[in-house]
């Protein structure tokens, strides 16, 4: 169990806090669509629509909402994207129209992005640099688990079919927000930066760091690898395998349960940045792997035989999926300076919000469009990617400064400090 639940302190705390509202995030995700579609009276065009424009609205504003948990506080910040974030999911319990929604679609995706962003810099304030590798693999089991839970009420609801399984769905992730915020009153407070930036540097000094951006943009293309189980196997197990149904609750399965055993497990082994450029390099080799898998899962005639070659390329997949995490994770808190977390943590996590944006057209397009041929050229993708990714670090660790990698030592909390009272064991 040591390798599951985070070590006792504030890591234990942020994880109930994660593990809170990624329950009703589980739930929400499974009933959603057909709850905006059956209930609400969208159709799937205005649903996608609001998405698109929404998340596309998140990822410009993770980086100001990161700003200003700099500024102001992650803990604070937090707790109040976590609250607004509440407010909106709620609000979908009382749309019946499509411009209502498409507000309440942008404030819910901006927040998402804030809310992840000022998490990030509040776990950089909590936890020493060698240990938030370590610490994020740890949220990301937690979430999985979470998430796994929440999939499975959200089951119940399918299954019932009814509008008031629907409400009961939503309500419970608008209330799991409230009670994540409520979590985090535990946490110890992250003093905020109080100097502005230095003379002649923009306030939002990560929309010039170019190194970082390409570092951020390679992420983005790796996390691609996201939309393939909620979106792309499902379509493809049904169009062009003969593979049975089940596969795709199979396949769902074997990642939620891999990542919540051995994430953290992976990630012991990421010590530095050059062990993390070589696990994400090591992780393009094996999403290419995973994709030629997918892509032989339409040659055989047998149901068993698809439906085992799927289940491998899935493990194989995960493998990858874990192996990014890991190194994708100590890169983007290493590579950002102590006292612009939140920002730089906003402008690397933005890849999530555009992974979801353009991921699901983009793969869609090329996996089934294409065929096997497309599976290969998104494996040749996940392998550039990744290959290209130690080169672009190297390069931004050399555009580092001194001054910066003191001040990041320095932004950690003396060790009194970071067992506050405020914690309760």
């Amino acid at each position: 169990m040591s390798r599951i639940i985070p070590p006792q302190g504030p890591q234990r705390v942020l994880a109930l806090a994660q593990l809170t509202n990624s329950v009703g995030d589980g739930a929400y995700y499974v009933c959603s669509a057909l709850y905006f579609s059956r209930i609400v009276g969208l159709s799937p065009t205005q649903i996608g629509a609001a998405l698109t424009l929404g998340w596309a609205v998140g990822a410009f504003v993770g980086v100001p909402l990161g700003h200003l948990a700099d500024r102001r506080g992650p803990r604070g910040v937090a707790m109040l994207l976590a609250m607004v974030t509440a407010a909106a999911v709620g609000s979908f319990l009382f749309v019946r129209s499509f411009p209502a929604f498409l507000v309440a679609v942008c404030v819910y995706a901006c927040c998402q992005c804030g809310l992840a962003a000022a998490r990030q810099a509040l776990l950089a304030g909590m936890v020493e640099p060698a240990r938030r590798t370590e610490a994020r693999a740890y949220m990301q089991s937690t979430v999985n688990a979470g998430l796994a839970v929440g999939a499975a009420l959200g089951g119940i609801a399918l299954n019932l079919d009814s509008k008031g399984s629907y409400l009961a769905a939503l309500a419970m992730d608008s209330v799991s927000f409230l009670l994540a915020a409520v979590v985090m009153l535990w946490l110890p407070a992250v003093a905020p930066v109080t100097a502005g930036p230095a003379k002649g540097e923009p306030r939002l000094a990560v929309l010039r760091d170019a190194p970082y951006a390409l570092v951020s943009l390679l992420n983005m293309v790796m996390l691609l690898y996201m939309p393939l189980l909620s979106v792309v196997l499902p379509l493809w197990i049904a169009e062009r395998t003969e593979a049975p149904g089940w596969t795709i609750s199979a396949l769902m399965v074997v990642n939620t349960v891999t990542v919540v055993l051995f994430q953290v497990r992976m990630a012991a082994r990421v010590k530095n940045l050059a062990s993390a450029s070589r696990a994400v390099r090591h992780s393009g080799v094996v999403l290419l792997l995973a994709c030629t898998g997918f892509a032989l899962s339409a040659a055989g005639a047998s149901p068993w035989v698809a439906a085992t070659v799927l289940v491998i390329a899935a493990c194989v997949q995960v493998l990858g999926e874990m192996l990014l995490g890991s190194g994708s994770w100590e890169i983007g808190f290493a590579l950002a300076p102590a006292d612009k977390q939140g920002q730089y943590q906003g402008f690397y996590g933005s890849g999530t919000a555009v992974a979801r944006l353009i991921g699901p057209l983009l793969l869609t397009t090329l996996v089934l469009g294409w065929g096997t041929p497309g599976w290969l050229v998104l494996g040749a993708l996940f392998l550039a990617a990744g290959t290209a990714m130690g080169p672009a670090v190297r390069w931004a660790e050399r555009t580092r400064t001194t001054p910066s990698r003191r001040s990041r030592a320095a932004a950690v909390l003396p060790a009194p400090a970071r067992r506050g009272a405020g914690i309760r064991e």
